[in-house]
């Protein structure tokens, strides 16, 4: 378990503030946001590779705010890799155990074990600079776990990584972070890695941590419109909401009024995520609540899929698979309808 309270760091053109971060045992939990937010200073604090201002920061409830990093029970890993070019695979894995004393038995056990883990039994011989990037991050993974730490902490350890042999380590992490139950810290800007493992995430931003949930609450629930934007809610707008009755209202967003499930009332943000918005080339019958006419102006193709931008006014952004813009013929110019439910809308 980690338990960060009001941590504070300033590295003079950078400050770390007021940061509260509560990680379960066992929890693989991930820190997302933009480059230069402040998440790989959150990681070093952590470590304690950086002096701490203010704020303390706890491992299995014992204080390690003033800790040398060797005494906090914590491995990092990066993502350079940083294996030893004059040591064997074998003997890197092994590293850790060696510097604190462990018995020969005990470190040749414990290496192949962890070796199994990641089936890189066939590499312990190997040079490291003869390793390809994946091969390597499963390496310093397990110079990392071999030594049983309490927490992981990984600093964007895919981002190197080709999209296939990314997909791939997802896989990996995932299976290890079941199979061994060590606690994760995983910092990363792309949001998919965050989807694919975390059980929770912090988005970081500008040095404070802007919103903390799961994956889903953080995609479909943004705290704010910089979260909302980070998230690629892409529909985003501001606008009036007045009140319906039981829990819904009608929210006037510039020349259309939407219908969303809220309490709200007065000015308010409004997003929808452009999955959520369904596109068809005539009135769909449905029993969503929001349905209106609107030219294509825009269509991007991401391969597998395409962002369709409709102008009702104001602009929608859809999302549809490859296949679905070609059966439907969706074109620039096209006359369509959108339609999305009223619960899809989230209103903050």
């Amino acid at each position: 378990m980690i338990e960060v309270r009001g941590l504070k760091v300033d590295l003079g053109g950078f400050l770390l503030r007021d940061i509260d971060l509560h990680v379960e045992p066992g929890e693989y939990f991930i820190v997302l946001g933009p480059t230069g937010a402040g998440k790989t200073v959150l990681l070093e604090a952590i470590a304690g590779l950086y002096p701490v201002l203010a704020g303390t920061v706890s491992v299995n409830g014992r204080d390690v705010t003033h800790l040398k990093p060797e005494q906090r029970g914590i491995a990092i890993v990066y993502q350079d890799q940083v294996l030893f070019p004059h040591l064997s695979v074998e003997q890197n894995i092994a590293f850790g155990l060696k510097s604190i004393k462990r018995p020969g038995q005990q470190i040749q056990a414990s290496v192949t074990r962890m070796a199994q883990v990641f089936g890189i039994v066939d590499l312990l011989g190997r040079d490291p600079t003869t390793l390809s990037g994946g091969e390597k991050q499963k390496v310093a993974l397990a110079r990392a776990l071999v030594t049983e730490p309490a927490v992981l902490l990984l600093d964007e350890p895919l981002s190197a990584l080709d999209p296939e042999t990314k997909e791939r380590m997802q896989q990996q992490l995932a299976e290890v972070h079941r199979c061994l139950r060590v606690t994760v810290i995983h910092v990363t800007h792309d949001f998919e890695e965050a989807i694919a493992l975390g059980n929770r995430v912090a988005v970081i931003n500008e040095g404070q941590i802007a919103q903390v949930g799961t994956p889903e609450d953080v995609l479909r629930r943004p705290n704010s419109e910089f979260v909302a934007r980070f998230a690629l809610s892409r529909n985003l707008f501001t606008g009036e909401a007045t009140e319906l009755g039981a829990g819904q209202a009608m929210v006037d967003i510039g020349g259309i009024q939407i219908m969303a499930l809220t309490d709200a009332r007065g000015q308010v943000h409004v997003s929808l995520r452009p999955e959520d918005v369904f596109i068809s080339t005539e009135p769909f019958q449905s029993t969503a609540r929001n349905s209106f006419a609107g030219t294509i102006t825009e269509l991007v193709d991401r391969g597998a899929v395409v962002n369709v931008t409709v102008t009702v006014p104001p602009d929608f952004i859809c999302l549809v698979t490859r296949q679905a813009a070609a059966e439907l013929d969706l074109r620039k110019g096209a006359r369509v309808w959108i339609t999305f439910k009223a619960s899809a809308i989230h209103v903050f």
